[in-house]
């Protein structure tokens, strides 16, 4: 059977899976410990796409009325950021949950015989965790990481690794993200990008940052 994609390469976050009330809640149990204000859900959901540990930074930065360039500059930083590493491994996988026909459209695709990735800034270790939560890792064939090449998105390396790996060239590949981090990725990389309007985007609507296509659910990526 003839497909439009030969690989279709997805972001994490946002995406595949509704991370951000745990993440929240790791934020707020390592601010709380460390006696500094809490931050909003809003808030964090604002700040995903850039990875973990800049997301710490961020709030950090407003918990404390600090500019995020004094938080990186904190010697406190380092004993910050193992307390949340230890807090966020605990609440993966507690409060998320996949969104509407992820594991559907996985499977389906699987069977087809397409090629199936995960490139997000999420480090490695969340990662690995957040999927393994969901029964996700098993659906994948490759995963890359926020600390698995020496860059990240919207870097082009991580989708630049998939197609090297599968032999695929960029007219038969496919980016599925939720930002305008994954959108500017995929331009990077020369593959098509696809959006879903209901992840995180700074607070922006997707369609402002262009994607080839907008979808409502990933269960459109069966009607290729």
């Amino acid at each position: 059977m003839n497909h439009s994609f030969d690989l279709i390469v997805f972001d994490l976050d946002g995406t595949l899976i509704e991370t951000a009330p745990e993440i929240a809640d790791a934020v707020n149990d390592t601010l709380r410990h460390f006696d500094l204000p809490e931050v909003t859900q809003q808030q964090v959901n604002d700040w995903i796409g850039h990875g973990t540990r800049e997301l710490l930074i961020q709030a950090l930065a407003q918990s404390g009325q600090l500019d995020a360039a004094a938080v990186r500059a904190s010697e406190r930083l380092a004993l910050i950021a193992a307390d949340f590493d230890k807090r966020y491994q605990a609440r993966c996988g507690t409060r998320s949950q996949l969104y509407p026909q992820v594991r559907e459209t996985l499977l389906a695709l699987r069977e087809r015989g397409v090629k199936l990735a995960v490139v997000t800034n999420k480090e490695s270790r969340y990662t690995r965790t957040v999927l393994d939560a969901h029964q996700l890792a098993p659906l994948f064939d490759l995963v890359v990481s926020g600390d698995t090449l020496s860059s990240k998105k919207p870097d082009p390396a991580g989708i630049t690794s998939c197609l090297t790996q599968f032999g695929v060239p960029r007219q038969r590949a496919l980016f599925v993200g939720d930002s305008s981090i994954d959108v500017n990725t995929a331009r990077n990389a020369g593959v098509t990008v696809w959006a879903l309007p209901y992840g995180y985007n700074m607070g922006q609507p997707i369609e402002a940052s262009a994607p080839d296509r907008v979808i409502a659910d990933c269960s459109a990526l069966l009607n290729l």
